[in-house]
């Protein structure tokens, strides 16, 4: 189980990311637009840096949904290692059985 803190400060950077993504998509565009002359770029790219640190999805760390674990997630599953072999195991997740040999 990962921390309260951890998990709570991932959620908050995961509303500033939706909340910068337009703007940000915006800027980007801007900067990657070869029309665009070399001031409105300038000035794209000095906004973009502004922006709060925590408005880059980048930053957005990828947790297991049940308990928050960091490391070991499977993206498919939304869950961590740990909690898919449990969960298969137990036969909580539908199509998913352990492998005999």
């Amino acid at each position: 189980m990962a921390k309260k803190s951890k998990i709570a400060k991932n959620e908050r950077r995961r509303a500033v990311v939706a909340r910068y993504a337009e703007r940000r998509a915006r800027l980007k565009a801007v900067i990657a637009d070869p029309r665009a002359s070399a001031g409105e770029r300038e000035a794209a790219a000095r906004e973009l840096r502004r922006q709060p640190r925590d408005a880059g999805a980048i930053r957005v760390r990828n947790r297991d949904a049940v308990d928050g674990r960091p490391r070991g997630h499977l993206r498919a599953f939304g869950i961590s290692r740990v909690r898919l072999r449990a969960m298969a195991h137990a036969g909580e997740l539908p199509g998913v059985r352990k492998a005999s040999w």
